[in-house]
């Protein structure tokens, strides 16, 4: 099993590298025609495009890390890896943004702007399209491989996507004597990477901190409890290794039962959770009742 989830974290890479490809390749593109055909939405998308960049490098080097087998003082290994790079990414995507935002605001105060060039509309359209196909493999990909790293790039991926057919429609609007609306979709767009951002640190804070949603909490408890030989359990938590689960719970069982037999019993909700659940590790403790 374990040996298994290395593997998947060396396939997760493939998604990492085509992202970072995509994105630089749109980020040039984006930047170029946006200077050129003086668009303040294109110009914002472009660098959305760079902090992507940015940040797929940061999943990519977190896969990496993360498959570095225990050591000495990583004795639970190196599963938090990629959870840190996302960390680290969202503070960079967050600093853009602003910066956005500010610029963005700033062009308000700089009199009438003219129409940007029609070009750059169809450049964003061009863009939609390429993170759209980048999407479906990514979210194919994270699904194979129950990568949670991967299908959060996936969703970046779609979000990029939809940026880029705002960043159309802006500009679209901005030739029908509206060249404010390019400008508007820029604070969007500056907004959007922001809020990205603010995702990306809430999960990734909410793991490092070993924060465990509730509703498994309660899953996993009326599944052990239904367990024969389990009379009750005094305590059950969860947290984090990257992708992988770790439960503790501390179960109930008969006090008449003999050290194997309790044992026995442990065992069992341990193949259970493992082999039913996915759980990546189960520490179980017996207390007699």
């Amino acid at each position: 099993m374990e040996e298994q989830k290395y593997k998947n974290l060396k396939l997760g890479e493939h998604g990492a590298i085509i992202s970072i490809i995509a994105y630089i390749c749109l980020s040039i593109i984006k930047l170029v025609f946006g200077y050129m055909s003086d668009s303040a939405a294109l110009k914002a998308d472009g660098l959305n495009n760079t902090t992507d960049i940015i940040a797929s490098i940061a999943v990519l080097i977190g896969l990496k890390l993360s498959q570095r087998p225990p050591d000495k003082d990583h004795g639970y290994g190196h599963w938090k890896s990629e959870t840190i790079a996302s960390m680290v990414a969202s503070f960079i995507m967050a600093a853009v943004g602003l910066q956005v935002l500010i610029d963005a605001i700033t062009s308000m105060f700089q009199g009438e702007k003219e129409a940007p060039d029609i070009m750059a509309a169809y450049v964003g359209l061009f863009s939609a399209l390429v993170m759209y196909f980048v999407y479906r493999y990514n979210k194919k990909l994270a699904i194979k491989i129950n990568s949670k790293a991967v299908m959060a790039a996936a969703k970046d991926n779609i979000s990029d996507a939809w940026v880029s057919i705002g960043t159309a429609v802006g500009i679209f609007g901005s030739q029908l004597s509206m060249a404010w609306l390019d400008t508007v979709t820029a604070i969007i767009v500056g907004l959007l990477i922001c809020k990205t951002a603010w995702d990306i640190f809430k999960q990734a804070s909410h793991e490092l901190s070993d924060g465990f949603d509730e509703n498994k909490i309660q899953l996993y408890q009326d599944v052990i409890t239904k367990i024969d030989g389990v009379k009750g359990i005094k305590e059950i938590k969860g947290r984090n290794y990257g992708n992988n689960e770790v439960i503790d719970v501390v179960i109930l069982v008969n006090s008449k039962l003999d050290i194997k037999e309790a044992h026995d019993i442990a065992t069992h909700v341990e193949k259970v959770m493992m082999k039913d659940f996915g759980v990546y590790d189960v520490h179980v403790h017996v207390e007699p009742n």
